[in-house]
């Protein structure tokens, strides 16, 4: 994939992650898996949450139909369907625990924003996957200049973590705070690896990508852990 910056995509090895945080998990959860599936690896998509099942025939109701996918070197999602709402809710755990042997990579959406670029988790999120070992964090850049109100899924819990009001426009450095604090995105991440995707950087001018990128460096994360993504970086 030319625009992911992050090591683990070309390191040959297995992996289990899980995507967290506010608007556009999602989008590069498929970005990635399309990208390791053209690629020959065997990636098994699912969530510990609920997404919205898709229509593009990467859905896969039973094991033969996984094997089937990754023969075609197409992504396979699996899940527990709801026909009242057509999204898919955490697969049978025994299908899981027979797929997860077989993938060579697992992406797992562990948590919902309801389409806030940013979030505060509550107490029973995130949904992570036990046996995950990296987690990638997603904000969406177009947060800032919002009030906690308007861009923060779960807002009172942001303000109370910031300790201001939710009516508080969100900056930069408060954005920081959010994606670092074990309270915020990096909530249960533990000893597993972290990444921060900050998404929709082409809405915002190159003068704050700079400044994100100072202040979560400043605050201790790991540059080659950053990934500023803009639009349209789903070419491969």
């Amino acid at each position: 994939m030319a625009h992911c910056p992050f090591d683990f995509f070309t390191d040959g090895k297995k992996h289990n992650i899980c995507l967290v945080g506010g608007g556009g998990k999602t989008t590069v959860m498929y970005e990635l898996a399309a990208a390791w599936a053209a690629c020959g690896r065997k990636v098994l998509v699912l969530t510990s949450t609920h997404i919205l099942c898709p229509a593009d025939g990467s859905f896969a109701a039973d094991v033969p139909a996984v094997q089937n996918l990754w023969q075609q070197r197409r992504y396979a999602v699996i899940g527990t369907l709801e026909l009242a709402t057509g999204k898919l809710t955490a697969p049978p755990q025994s299908v899981y625990e027979a797929l997860k042997l077989q993938a060579d990579v697992i992406l797992c959406e562990a948590d919902g924003s309801r389409h806030h670029p940013c979030k505060v988790p509550a107490e029973h999120e995130p949904v992570l996957l036990p046996d995950c070992d990296m987690v990638l964090a997603v904000a969406g850049m177009d947060a800032l200049g919002n009030s906690l109100q308007q861009a923060c899924q779960r807002p009172q819990l942001a303000a109370e973590l910031l300790g201001c009001g939710a009516e508080k426009i969100l900056d930069a450095q408060m954005l920081t705070v959010l994606l670092l604090s074990e309270q915020g995105s990096r909530k249960n991440v533990g000893t597993r690896t972290y990444y921060i995707v900050l998404n929709k950087c082409d809405l915002i001018k190159a003068a704050q990508q700079d400044e994100m990128l100072r202040l979560l460096v400043g605050a201790g994360m790991d540059e080659r852990r950053i990934w500023l993504r803009e639009r349209g970086d789903s070419k491969c």
